[in-house]
């Protein structure tokens, strides 16, 4: 099974800039082991299962909160495919078949 998530997640009680919360949360996503693809306007993480999904989502918010984090935003948009795995990676190669090398 493959569970893409796209999310963000940021602090809206911590003034203009978000960026130093973003940056902790991308690291906890990084040290998870997960494939993962950091975008401009949130970030895109593959699992094998939802759960595993769901928890990483529990965790990013944690580590907001333990950082003086009292109100948070998040969006959460999930793609579930049972029988397939790398999508992160074959659904791009996907679309550069036929129009060629893309943005990523």
């Amino acid at each position: 099974m493959s569970v893409l998530l796209e999310m963000a997640m940021f602090p809206t009680d911590q003034g203009e800039s978000k960026g130093e919360y973003v940056a902790q949360v991308i690291d906890l996503i990084r040290q998870s082991g997960h494939t993962y693809q950091l975008t401009s306007m949130g970030t895109i993480i593959e699992t094998e299962e939802i759960g595993q999904a769901l928890k990483l989502v529990e965790e990013c918010y944690k580590v907001l909160e333990s950082n003086g984090c009292n109100r948070v935003y998040s969006t959460l948009t999930f793609d579930i495919r049972k029988g397939h795995d790398n999508r992160l990676k074959s659904k791009i190669q996907s679309i550069e078949k036929h129009i060629g090398e893309v943005s990523k």
